[in-house]
């Protein structure tokens, strides 16, 4: 194929009574694949104790519109001035705009939500939706724009909230399950192994490190986890490679280790301004 045929480019993935806890608990990860009545391996009794956890994200902002160019042009000016037309006017200098993702339960007591930050710029409005329909609306607690990590704060909740999982530990291979709201669809489960690790030079290393994953991921799927057959979060989406913002295989995700560091800042930074 002649370099240059498939454009692609690199796509930021935004288009519980339980004793709190800052992300890390000791407690043993609920079972991983199993074998149902059918005596065939799935992943449904695994999933049916993390998807609870995992929340659909909706935000409206407000993002400045850029002027059209043609209202600037000198010649146009003139032609209108010679027939006496007036010059059109654009009022709107910004418009509204609505983004969907994810984000995960990581302390449902407190009612701690961590997600993308990205998700959230500009926000002026967010609400959460939970997987039994049940709806929050949610404010910034904090954020960490370095590592991409929010933490949204909603009432609290009884949901059993997800654990994050050493990402040091991940070897290419490793089995992985992604959960996010891909399209404003509602929560979606795909799965896939573990690609890369470490993988640089993303977004001009914006983003750091990353763990990059064949496991299917699209706009919407922003600061969902990508989770391991142990039941811990060992990632949080946040971007993929793909012509016009389709999935071809190459996603990425924040280590749970950048994710848990960042957390444990943003906790801080939010205690001591209160």
């Amino acid at each position: 194929m002649r370099r240059g045929a498939l454009a692609t480019a690199l796509i930021l993935l935004s288009g519980c009574a339980a004793p709190p806890t800052t992300g890390r608990d000791p407690a043993p990860p609920p079972a991983g694949a199993s074998t149902v009545t059918t005596g065939y391996p799935s992943l449904a009794p695994l999933l049916r104790q993390i998807t609870p956890a995992v929340v659909d994200v909706t935000v409206k902002s407000r993002v400045a519109v850029t002027p059209h160019p043609l209202l600037s042009d000198p010649e146009l000016r003139r032609f209108l001035d010679r027939f006496g037309l007036p010059l059109p006017e654009e009022d709107l200098t910004e418009q509204q705009r609505q983004s969907v993702g994810a984000g995960i339960i990581i302390d449902a007591a407190r009612g701690h939500v961590l997600t993308n930050d990205h998700l959230l710029q500009g926000a002026t409005e967010i609400l959460v939706t939970l997987k039994d329909r049940r709806r929050f609306n949610a404010r910034r607690l904090g954020g960490d724009p370095r590592a991409d990590i929010a933490v949204l704060l909603i009432p609290p909740v009884a949901v059993r909230p997800l654990v994050l999982g050493d990402s040091d530990r991940l070897e290419v291979g490793d089995f992985v399950v992604a959960i996010g709201n891909p399209f404003g669809l509602g929560q979606t489960v795909t799965s896939g192994i573990v690609s890369a690790v470490e993988r640089s030079g993303i977004a001009d290393d914006r983003l750091g490190e990353l763990i990059q994953t064949d496991a299917s991921i699209n706009p919407g799927n922003s600061g969902g986890p990508l989770i391991d057959l142990g039941g811990r979060v060992v990632g949080i989406n946040t971007a993929l490679i793909g012509p016009v913002g389709g999935n071809v295989g190459i996603g990425f995700a924040i280590p749970s280790n950048r994710a848990a560091a960042a957390l444990e800042r943003v906790l801080r930074t939010a205690g001591a301004a209160r």
